[in-house]
């Protein structure tokens, strides 16, 4: 009788021993968990002149890309699809092919500012005109 109760003994402080940190863990890491599943993607694009100020664009769309693409770009789907594949790189973003454009220099410039999956953007490029940024850039410009 005193080696069941030894046993009864060692097995119950063994079990508080190893599954009372358990229960205390689970809480912990709940209390951790993310509030989103999504790393946060909202971006502001600007267009305007050449030599322009960014507060001079003349005209300037939101785009958000996680869970769903949204936002007012007017092809926030196309623009989402093609930074994802770019890395969200807005200088990667693969350009039309078979587009060719004039020689008339008027420049254009345009802006990308904000957050995609977490990660800082500031982009800014200057294009001859404005077919040379819509061949450049397919629908990520494209408003």
């Amino acid at each position: 009788m005193r080696n069941t109760a030894r046993w009864a003994a060692t097995l119950g402080l063994t079990a508080a021993a190893v599954c009372g940190p358990l229960t205390g863990a689970s809480v912990a890491v709940s209390d951790a968990a993310p509030s989103s599943l999504y790393a946060p993607s909202a971006l502001v694009l600007t267009t305007g002149p050449g030599g322009a100020a960014p507060a001079d664009a003349e005209r300037a769309v939101t785009l958000s890309c996680a869970p769903t693409p949204s936002g007012t770009h007017p092809a926030a789907a196309e623009a989402c699809a093609e930074l994802r594949g770019a890395g969200g790189d807005p200088a990667a973003v693969a350009p039309r092919a078979g587009v060719r454009c004039g020689r008339l220099y008027d420049p254009v410039v345009v802006t990308v500012q904000g957050v995609w999956q977490g990660k800082r953007v500031a982009f800014e490029r200057t294009f001859g005109n404005t077919c040379a940024k819509d061949a450049a850039s397919g629908a990520l410009f494209a408003f």
